[in-house]
């Protein structure tokens, strides 16, 4: 954040305001982590925070502190709608383009308030009158510890804050092993850890708590994960009928594309999951080194992220998707093998 910025901001918060925090849809640890802290650091300074999620969010989340107070846009509209329209100023957390937040869009778009954006993904749009962005950080929840420190308040940095905040970095650079991870990134562990967050507990109620379900559905991903060696890939596919098999959970398939990085001499792996809902297939890519999966997933699969972490969709079947992925896959031939 630039001077100016950190200015704008101290004026906004210097009386007490009614504020509204958003992760995006679907909230990982990384975006629920930035948005519970966010919250426990304004109502600390008595202010009139809410966080709207606009959907549900896996259950190994939901221990984190704060999360009880969380309004659901989809289950609590009516109630979410008067707190989006009554903000005086909106945080947007962990994502940076209105459409990342699926029906709250339009609320969004029609509320009154000021926005405050903070995100490390490509490409953020222009809509907040202080955007702090960032995408050599390791999470968002990286970012929301300097964005304290610049307000020069580390020092009320409680428990409950660096709870979270610890909770969403170790989630978004996959316990510390991605290639965002900085010596700054372990410092600001070390500071969160100082401050009462509880590694080891934080730990165990992220990666712990699997049903024998979940297990079971990890062994189906892995049966079905596609080696394609000459390309240096692997995906995995799982249809709807796979996940109702085994009692499906949201969050349940959280990790399961990690699983192709470990193989040897894979760079690109990706997770195809059908959503019959929402008549999609949704995709997760991920890489290694220097191809970048968020090129591939806005060129062909309306979506973005980071180099080595993004997301897309498909509209067609399963089996028309992984077909189209594998003619696309013909002209990166040479980037996955350098």
């Amino acid at each position: 954040m630039n001077p100016e910025d950190i200015t704008t901001v101290k004026s906004l918060l210097s009386q007490p305001q009614k504020i509204a925090i958003i992760p995006h849809k679907n909230p990982d640890g990384d975006a629920m982590g930035a948005a519970l802290a966010v919250y426990a650091f304004l109502k600390d300074k008595g202010h009139e925070a809410n966080v709207i999620s606009p959907n549900d969010y896996p259950k190994f989340l939901k221990w984190m502190p704060g999360n009880d107070d969380v309004v659901n846009f989809e289950r609590e509209n009516q109630k979410a709608q008067q707190l989006i329209q009554e903000a005086d100023l909106i945080f947007t957390l962990d994502f940076n383009d209105m459409s990342r937040v699926g029906q709250m869009e339009t609320a969004l778009k029609e509320a009154s308030a000021d926005f405050i954006m903070i995100d490390h993904h490509q490409q953020p749009g222009d809509y907040a009158k202080v955007t702090y962005s960032d995408v050599s950080m390791s999470s968002t929840c990286e970012m929301v510890y300097n964005f304290i420190d610049f307000l020069g308040e580390t020092d009320n940095i409680t428990k409950a804050i660096a709870t979270n905040l610890y909770t969403g970095i170790m989630t978004d650079t996959g316990s510390f092993k991605y290639r965002s991870t900085s010596s700054k990134t372990h410092r600001v562990v070390a500071e969160l850890i100082d401050k009462g967050a509880e590694n080891m507990e934080i730990h165990q109620h992220v990666f712990d708590t699997n049903s024998p379900s979940r297990l079971h559905l990890l062994g189906v991903a892995l049966s079905n994960m596609v080696i394609l060696s000459e390309y240096r890939t692997a995906y995995i596919t799982l249809t709807q009928d796979e996940l109702d098999a085994h009692d499906y959970k949201k969050g349940d398939t959280e990790g399961f594309v990690n699983y192709g990085l470990t193989l040897e001499n894979i760079v690109f792996a990706l997770i195809f999951i059908e959503n019959r809902e929402e008549g999609i297939i949704k995709i997760s890519l991920r890489s290694v080194g220097d191809f970048s999966v968020n090129e591939f997933a806005r060129a062909h699969f309306n979506g973005g992220g980071h180099t080595n972490a993004a997301g897309g969709r498909s509209d067609l079947s399963m089996d028309e998707t992984v077909a189209r992925f594998q003619e696309i896959l013909t002209n990166y031939k040479s980037e996955l093998n350098p």
